[in-house]
């Protein structure tokens, strides 16, 4: 009788506990990361090291189940009542319990603007989408990297190459590598005396700096060039560029095959196709005048969720329920009926209706 009762009690707290809300919906009360279906992390760190970026140190929780190198995330913060979400690439090698975040100051960008000057420990900030192919390869497997690693960078784009060597660090690599880093000037390069000591404590290890506006101190010339090319670096060579387009550009005319990635927001043409475009949910109506739907959405008065912007986080994804659109980015032009697109990079072709 008194087990049946127990039992009956469990039932009752069990259902109070996951329904309609669910365990989460409690447990944040309490702390905002104690949550199982959402990754959250709390700011256990505030490192202002430049005069335009801050690093970042957050505690995730266990909803948040890791990455690799190279790759990124999608960070959400609250800013003026509204969720804004971009994504950011973790400086810290894998597997390590905290994720490390340095975030440049964009001019006009909202988030690394306000992460800059108002990020403080305790802050919880939102997990979600790691993502990218811009990773480290497996040093265990038979394609692996036999020869020397030519790891780039440009302003913050030195996040991902620097979970790259600190992940190269960890596993004891013994290759050479060469760590280049391009800066407005040495206060503004982020890392430089972590690197310094990375150099020396791993003789396989060469750090190169070039500052494009101050060249006090500078290894190299200002911009990527020749000098750093197969001429230099004789042999096999694996390269990693991570930066604004001009440096990914100058990497890839001296090694075609880099790995690349760079996080600028779209350039699209402007074209108008004339067309109509609907957003369904809203009943709203505008004729189509050539920028991508996330902006038509917004000049119409919409405020669609959105983050990075230049088609990484997929925060903006919303049903296109006819027409076709073309994506800014490839030029590829998609006229699927019912299908999911990311409106921060989907110009119209002709009509469109977009459940929004």
């Amino acid at each position: 009788m008194f087990t049946q009762t127990l039992t009956k009690r469990r039932s009752a707290l069990l259902d109070l506990l996951t329904g309609p809300h669910g365990v989460d919906r409690y447990t944040e009360l309490v702390d905002p990361t104690w949550t199982r279906g959402e990754a959250r992390a709390r700011v256990v760190g505030v490192r202002r090291a430049t005069p335009r970026s801050v690093t970042l140190t957050l505690a995730p929780n266990r909803a948040f189940t890791g990455f690799r190198a190279g790759q990124h995330i999608n960070l959400s913060v609250e800013i003026d009542g509204r969720r804004r979400t971009r994504p950011y690439s973790p400086a810290n090698a894998e597997d390590s319990r905290f994720i490390e975040l340095t975030i440049g100051r964009h001019d006009g960008g909202l988030v690394s603007t306000y992460l800059v000057e108002h990020a403080r420990v305790g802050m919880v900030v939102g997990l979600d989408s790691v993502g990218g192919d811009f990773t480290l390869p497996d040093l265990a497997l038979p394609d692996a990297p036999a020869g020397r690693i030519l790891l780039i960078s440009g302003g913050s784009g030195i996040t991902p190459v620097m979970s790259m060597l600190r992940t190269l660090q960890a596993r004891r690599h013994t290759g050479e590598i060469v760590f280049v880093h391009y800066a407005r000037s040495a206060q503004e390069a982020c890392y430089r005396e972590e690197l310094a000591e990375i150099a020396a404590a791993m003789p396989n290890v060469t750090v190169l700096h070039g500052y494009t506006r101050s060249p006090e101190g500078s290894d190299l010339p200002g911009r990527f060039g020749p000098e750093l090319g197969p001429a230099r670096y004789a042999g096999q060579t694996r390269v990693d560029v991570c930066g604004p387009p001009a440096l990914v550009d100058a990497v890839r005319a001296v090694y075609p095959d880099a790995a690349a990635e760079s996080f600028v927001p779209p350039v699209f043409s402007g074209e108008t196709s004339g067309g109509r475009v609907t957003f369904t949910d809203s009943g709203l109506e505008v004729t189509d005048d050539g920028t991508t739907l996330l902006a038509q959405a917004e000049a119409a008065g919409l405020a669609p969720e959105s983050g990075c912007r230049m088609g990484i986080c997929f925060s903006c994804t919303r049903r296109k329920t006819s027409g076709a659109v073309r994506n800014v980015i490839t030029g590829s032009v998609s006229s699927t009926d019912a299908e999911d697109v990311q409106i921060c990079v989907s110009a119209p072709v002709g009509d469109v209706d977009v459940a929004l």
